[in-house]
């Protein structure tokens, strides 16, 4: 493996250790864009493992101050996405393929309640 790989390879792990990171990948990944204001709450609920009805507006708020001064410029950054914040919208950009194949396994390890629990001990 060459430094440029294993530097590639560095940086999508690092971008999908966060799971408002991963979970907002999910989001997109589904849809292929979607709007700040909307997702935040989809995020809020998948963090704490309930409904988005059920999240309060401080947790809410957390959540889009993450994703605004963190998570959406880290991502744009590597190219992973593009967005605007005054109109909210947020879509994948070229970048997005280099990690979806990674970004597929933690989702299946996410959605798979057996493994989870491995990845937990």
């Amino acid at each position: 493996m060459n430094n440029a790989t294993a530097t590639r390879m560095e940086a999508a792990c690092s971008l999908l250790a966060e799971s408002e990171r991963r979970y907002l990948l999910y989001e997109l990944a589904t849809h292929s864009g979607a709007n700040l204001e909307e997702v935040v709450g989809q995020i809020a609920a998948w963090e704490h493992d309930d409904d988005q009805t059920q999240v309060d507006d401080e947790t809410r708020q957390r959540v889009y101050v993450s994703l605004v001064h963190n998570h959406l410029p880290r991502l744009a950054d590597y190219g992973i996405i593009e967005y605007d914040l005054r109109s909210g919208d947020i879509v994948l950009d070229d970048g997005f393929d280099d990690i979806k194949p990674l970004l597929n396994q933690f989702k299946q390890t996410e959605d798979d309640p057996t493994l989870r629990r491995l990845s937990s001990l």
